[in-house]
């Protein structure tokens, strides 16, 4: 398996976040992590990519612990995040943005395809490359940041909230194109509130309360339990 999280606990300072998490990610996987809001699941996007050190457990990486390597030495090994608020930077053009996020790279050819191919993905951007991402609409500021992360061509995209604050036809665009770059070759760890969704795209999903798993299994089973269509889907 790609990435294993083996009975994970996480604090910030005496509060427990995480409460042994175990979870895995194989290679080609679109995986989704659901849950409320404040249930953990972006605290375990952040323990992966070494900003929370975990006090408990361990974090396994294509067989190697990561998880006391720091936060710069986990990019390099091929995981790159989508942070929640898309954290772009507005006074930078489009264009910038995306050099940035190939700033560990060398290969001009490949920076040079890569670019081609995010914005074969997201055709606005393209037409507003020389733009200030800070003019961009919510949307296209998704767009950029997922864009963004795809020029550090990543074995392993997390992605944190991606639909948050979108509007609906935005959202099922984003989520298509999720689809696309896992079907292109990349793997995906989602963490989403929008379950529907992401259970929708995903193979396997895994729900959280309290900073414990409670639940998993393939995406179609949870789409049809009782408990997370009551807890999660509304239904």
């Amino acid at each position: 398996m790609m990435l294993e999280l083996r009975n994970v606990d996480t604090y910030y300072g005496n509060i427990q976040a995480l409460r042994g998490v175990s979870l895995h990610v194989d290679d080609d996987e679109i995986v989704t992590l659901i849950g409320a809001n404040g249930a953990g699941k972006s605290t375990t996007l952040m323990t992966v990519c070494g900003i929370n050190r975990p006090r408990r457990g361990e974090i396994i990486w294509n067989g190697t612990p990561i998880h006391e390597l720091p936060p710069h030495e986990i990019v390099t090994l091929g995981i790159s995040q989508v942070p929640e608020g898309r954290m772009i930077f507005p006074d930078l053009s489009v264009r910038e943005n995306l050099d940035l996020g190939a700033f560990l790279r060398r290969d001009s050819q490949g920076i040079k395809d890569d670019m081609d191919y995010v914005f074969s993905l997201f055709p606005i951007l393209a037409e507003r490359r020389r733009q200030a991402s800070g003019t961009l609409s919510g949307g296209e500021q998704q767009m950029l940041a997922i864009s963004r992360a795809l020029m550090g061509r990543p074995k392993l995209l997390l992605l944190d909230e991606p639909s948050l604050g979108l509007a609906p036809i935005i959202i099922r665009q984003i989520f298509s194109i999720i689809r696309k770059v896992n079907a292109d070759g990349t793997t995906v760890f989602l963490v989403e509130q929008n379950a529907n969704q992401a259970l929708r795209i995903a193979h396997r999903g895994y729900v959280m309360e309290n900073g414990r798993i409670v639940m998993e299994g393939r995406s179609a089973n949870l789409l049809q339990s009782d408990e997370v269509r009551s807890a999660y889907l509304g239904i």
